[in-house]
């Protein structure tokens, strides 16, 4: 059978194609800001850099912030970046890390680069920072790839897009070896500390930091609430389909046969032997894994690469706990969070696992939910019988949907309210641009990463299909996040109220265009028949 892993980057290729392709706004942004870029230098603590203004926002690209994690620095935690002398060209991105894209090798090891984009007009207030981490199973994604201009103009703030390592090359580990699973953890972290001491020389304010992400940079986001090392980092979160909470039951992320079920993360032990069978694989003696390991050249680690998709390890120094045990015990960062997901999560997993080999057929659809649900397959069969949809693939996306995205967002969240502000929300546009090239007669929904488009310009460009109520959606969405950003609560001008999550489970707010309702309260449990997967026995 073909791994798990290698499969996920066949189903999500159409999501990886766009984010390397790729008063409110109520269109897509006008290019430029007049007389042409003009150059733009600032000082680091590192150096001084030369960056591009275009009269609209101010960008700086390619920043080293850490030094190179080759040769002997792999597998090591990252090192603050030496000084230079001269000024260092910033307009263009470093090397992304290195992964896997249409079936072919790109990026390099030397890839801790980040990106800033600040708005042009300097009003003498230091602005709120926000700090983005990528999605893409923790073996794909590149800073570069999410063109914050929007974000930086339209929100005043300053955006901060890092690169962390990615697959073997972040999350390897072996018994013994310090760090173990947690390097790609460990360069956000890094990433965190640059921009604090660094914030003041694009007119941030060290103070407000708002680290936010989607995917595995949501579980990444969501990890590092937990993890010791972020106190004093950030100052509030953004979880975008990204809680501690997710929880896959066996076939309900891909619906291969005897695919086990996994969260995100892993413990020390699991990791170390995860790293121990890859380093067997490749040829490196008992004993001697490590100096093996470190001597391989990249193509040969890339065969093992996808192996270590959900690989970020717990009971280590940066994760001491696995992340839904701290959200559970309330051993978590207290700091303003506003978390959610998409509405149709696991549409494209499934339309994808289908293209790859694997459909749901009405003939696999009781084998399905026997394998993830033994003993209780009848109730939950009666619960999403076929005939209530237009497909079995849809009937299993929307299985998948409820029982491993939307309820566990949903307790993660409760957890979370019971001990800080939290604000909840879901988006739910079902014409949102199809990024995984789905069939409109599946249909797309409101898929995973669908809700990029509206904050980011994914690969420098507007998404050339979002209509006039769109942008306004995109428009207030961007005022939501940088409200946030800015106060620690989202409220802003040109928007509906959202009020704060309670532990009761109220208050989530469905985010979509007018034409659908616009944005409104939504009773998310029921939707998504939270009372009933809660009540379910193991």
């Amino acid at each position: 059978m073909r791994s798990p892993f290698r499969l996920f980057a066949l189903v999500m290729g159409g999501c990886v194609a766009v984010a390397g392709c790729g008063a409110q706004a109520a269109g897509p942004p006008s290019a430029g800001g007049g007389n042409g870029p003009r150059p733009s230098i600032v000082k680091l603590d590192s150096g001084r850099i030369q960056g591009v203004d275009n009269g609209k926002v101010r960008t700086y690209q390619g920043i080293r912030f850490a030094r190179p994690p080759v040769g002997e620095r792999r597998w090591k935690h990252p090192a603050r970046i030496k000084p230079w002398k001269g000024v260092a060209d910033a307009t263009k991105p470093g090397q992304p890390c290195v992964q896997t894209e249409a079936g072919k090798r790109i990026g390099g090891e030397d890839c801790l680069f980040l990106n800033v984009t600040a708005p042009a007009r300097r009003s003498g207030k230091a602005l709120p920072v926000m700090v983005w981490l990528y999605g893409g199973g923790y073996t794909s994604g590149l800073g570069s790839a999410y063109d914050a201009q929007r974000l930086a103009d339209q929100g005043n703030v300053i955006v901060v897009t890092p690169n962390y390592r990615l697959g073997a090359f972040g999350y390897f580990g072996l018994a013994g070896l310090s760090g173990s699973g947690t390097f790609g953890l460990a360069d956000q972290l890094e990433a965190l500390r640059w921009t604090k001491r660094n914030a003041a020389a694009f007119g941030g304010d060290a103070r407000n930091v708002t680290l936010f992400g989607e995917s595995a940079g949501g579980m990444s986001t969501c990890a590092l609430l937990t993890s010791p090392a972020t106190k004093r980092l950030i100052d509030k979160a953004v979880i975008q389909s990204g809680s501690c909470m997710l929880d896959w039951v066996s076939g309900t992320y891909l619906p291969i046969p005897g695919m086990p079920g996994f969260t995100p993360y892993s413990s020390r032990k699991a990791n170390a032997a995860t790293g121990a069978t890859a380093a067997k694989q490749l040829g490196c003696a008992a004993g001697k894994e490590l100096a093996c390991m470190r001597a391989k050249p990249v193509a040969e680690l890339m065969k093992v690469n996808e192996t270590f998709a959900s690989n970020l390890a717990y009971d280590t120094p940066l994760l001491p706990l696995s992340p839904p045990r701290a959200l559970r015990e309330g051993r978590f960062l207290r700091v303003p969070v506003l978390s959610g997901g998409t509405k149709d999560e696991n549409n494209g997993y499934i339309h994808g696992a289908g293209k790859a080999g694997f459909p749901v057929t009405a003939a696999n659809y009781p084998e399905l939910m026997k394998g993830a649900f033994g003993a209780n397959a009848g109730k939950v069969m009666k619960k999403y019988p076929l005939s209530d949809y237009s497909s079995p693939a849809l009937a299993w996306a929307t299985v998948g949907n409820d029982r491993a995205w939307a309820c566990p967002t949903f307790s993660g969240n409760k957890a979370m309210a019971a001990r800080t502000r939290v604000y909840a929300y879901e988006f739910a546009d079902e014409k949102a641009p199809n990024i995984g090239d789905i069939p409109a007669s599946f249909p797309p929904g409101a898929q995973h990463g669908s809700e990029l488009p509206y904050l980011f310009d994914l690969g420098g460009a507007p998404w050339p299909t979002l209509t006039t109520e769109q942008w306004r959606l995109a428009g207030q969405m961007i005022g939501y996040w940088t409200t946030f950003a800015r106060t620690g609560n989202p409220n802003s001008v040109g928007a509906p109220e959202w009020p704060a999550f309670t532990p009761a489970g109220r208050a989530v707010l469905s985010l979509k265009p007018a034409g659908q309702g616009g944005i409104e309260p939504t009773d998310y449990s029921s939707a998504h028949r939270c009372g009933f997967w809660s009540g379910l026995p193991d």
